[in-house]
């Protein structure tokens, strides 16, 4: 092994030096990743502000990740235009592009992965127009509160309501939302009256 490498070039070393070096600290990387040591990710304390508004930083086209995989990509497309016998100039040439193009694959992955990721926030404003069913009597008038089955975001849930019907809600009878009020009880009405 030793005779190999000292029978390459300096500028094949440099290509195999950074293949192996990088190959080795991306696939840790990638190891930590799946057990959920992930260390772009750490925590600062225990924060426990919620920031309305806060998505995340998006796309992220560098990161530690992502320049491994270029410097990965680099190294091993290099080390396979050496083999083909390309000239110096257009071997770098088409390993940058290469580590570039794993770049832009990487970031986009954890770009739309991150997408897949759901925040767990109720927004009632979803709920507009919906139809469900009377779950706890609904006082006529707004007179009483009561509560409602319906799918809001794919998940059904039960939630607070109030009618403006003269007739009380009670449970079975098929309502539609069209209101929201500002703290969040749905204003409903019967659907088939």
């Amino acid at each position: 092994m030793e005779e190999w490498f000292t029978a390459l070039t300096l500028f094949e070393k440099i290509y195999w030096v950074v293949a192996l070096i990088a190959s080795a600290i991306l696939t840790i990387l990638l190891i930590l990743t799946l057990l959920g040591g992930d260390t772009e990710d750490m925590d600062a304390g225990d924060v426990d502000a919620d920031v309305e508004g806060d998505y995340g930083i998006g796309f992220q086209f560098l990161s530690f990740k992502n320049l491994m995989g270029f410097l990965t990509i680099f190294g091993w497309s290099g080390i396979a235009c050496l083999d083909e016998g390309l000239s110096k100039g257009l071997t770098v040439l088409i390993s940058v592009i290469c580590g570039l193009l794993m770049m832009l694959a990487m970031a986009s992955l954890f770009y739309y992965l991150g997408k897949l990721q759901s925040s767990g926030t109720l927004r009632l404003k979803s709920a507009l127009n919906q139809v469900g069913e009377v779950y706890l009597t609904i006082g006529a008038g707004r007179s009483k509160i009561g509560k409602v089955s319906i799918t809001v975001q794919g998940t059904l849930r039960e939630l607070e309501a109030l009618t403006d019907e003269e007739k009380d809600l009670v449970l079975g009878n098929v309502v539609r939302v069209k209101a929201i009020t500002e703290n969040g009880l749905l204003i409903v009405e019967l659907l088939n009256k």
